[in-house]
């Protein structure tokens, strides 16, 4: 079992329903139900696939510009 630092849990903390993708929509609860299925995350796969094809316009819906 990995430990994380307290800075680290903090940091990186997010409820179940906060947005971490806002082009596609995806929330905290999302991965890990993905996780949870696949043994590791296919969001990711999708979103690279999504942004090499310019899906992606996060410089307009993350409120943090990125």
């Amino acid at each position: 079992m990995i430990k994380l630092s307290p800075s680290i849990k903090n940091k990186n903390h997010f409820k179940d329903d906060d947005l971490i993708c806002y082009c596609f929509n995806y929330t905290k609860k999302d991965i890990e139900k993905d996780f949870d299925k696949n043994g590791y995350s296919t969001i990711l796969g999708k979103i690279k696939k999504e942004k090499s094809i310019g899906g992606c316009n996060c410089a307009v819906k993350n409120p943090k510009g990125k």
